[in-house]
């Protein structure tokens, strides 16, 4: 487990983990198996709940808002330090409306729900009987067998690969998607070829919540058997706020800008927080 230490600082040291047996959803959860669910429950995302103002000190009510970050390219180039110069907060995104109120996903149904909190996704995964996989069971799922190699399908780099592989951000980020892959964002989740255990969409299109609470250096004392992470999170960049890992990147995810589309990255979101490339899949133990 791990890899990459070049290239990402949080991915070390390299270690062996045993994992136990687990079933692992072959795809990302879809808008149509997420409508079923909050069809069954009546649930309220958190990009749909209302807000508390005492959260929210020094913001005056009228700018408090339902909504998500919502993916807003610019038109020219832009300091890549500055991810304000292509994430938004609109007003009415949420997992129903992906890019705002005018945005639906009436033909989007066979693509992954996205605007999912943690706490969304911990609550659909309890519906359906099944739970979020460790970041363990993630890596071995998305491994597919192959032994430190760098992408989920091999050694080959997506950019120099005959078809595309993966959902990813082609061109120059973030102004300029060339959509090689067909897709602006994201795609229906079997649109491109599984990884050797029948898995699809394990890198790229959607970043996918774990069970585990992120910390840079969560891997220095990862227990043998089964881990599950640390038992706190921290995240330097933002010390207050509680972060789970998120695996496999998105959409968005470039050879210049982000490239945790490599089996070993790591991501992290805060647990209430989602976005317009964020979304998860389960696993079972039966």
């Amino acid at each position: 487990m791990g890899g990459d230490t070049d290239l990402f600082t949080d991915t070390s040291p390299v270690h062996t983990v045993t994992i136990s047996s687990f079933w692992m959803d072959k795809t990302l959860v879809t808008n149509a198996e997420f409508a079923a669910f909050v069809a069954d429950t009546g649930y309220k995302t958190t990009a749909e709940q209302a807000l508390n103002p005492a959260d929210f000190p020094g913001v005056p009510p009228e700018k408090l808002q339902l909504g998500s970050v919502v993916f807003t390219p610019p038109k020219t180039k832009v300091n890549l330090d500055d991810v304000t110069q292509w994430w938004t907060y609109v007003p009415g995104a949420n997992w129903q409306h992906p890019e705002g109120p005018d945005s639906s996903i009436v033909n989007r149904m066979d693509h992954p729900v996205v605007h999912v909190s943690h706490d969304d996704a911990l609550a659909y995964a309890k519906w359906a009987g099944k739970q979020l996989p460790s970041e363990a069971q993630w890596e071995y799922a998305a491994r597919g067998g192959l032994k430190q190699k760098p992408y989920v399908w091999g050694d080959t780099p997506p950019s120099t690969a005959n078809q595309p592989l993966a959902n990813l951000f082609d061109g120059e980020f973030p102004h300029k998607n060339t959509q090689k892959d067909g897709y602006a964002r994201t795609s229906p989740v079997k649109h491109y070829p599984p990884n050797a255990y029948g898995l699809y969409d394990m890198a790229g299109n959607c970043w996918q919540w774990t069970a585990d609470l992120y910390r840079p250096d969560a891997y220095k004392s990862h227990p043998d058997l089964d881990p599950l992470g640390p038992t706190e999170s921290f995240d330097p960049d933002e010390p207050g706020s509680t972060k789970y890992v998120q695996r496999g990147g998105s959409f968005l995810c470039s050879a210049d800008y982000c490239v945790r589309y490599r089996v070993a990255g790591r991501g992290k979101g805060a647990r209430d927080t989602g976005a317009s490339n964020v979304s998860f899949r389960c696993i079972s133990r039966k």
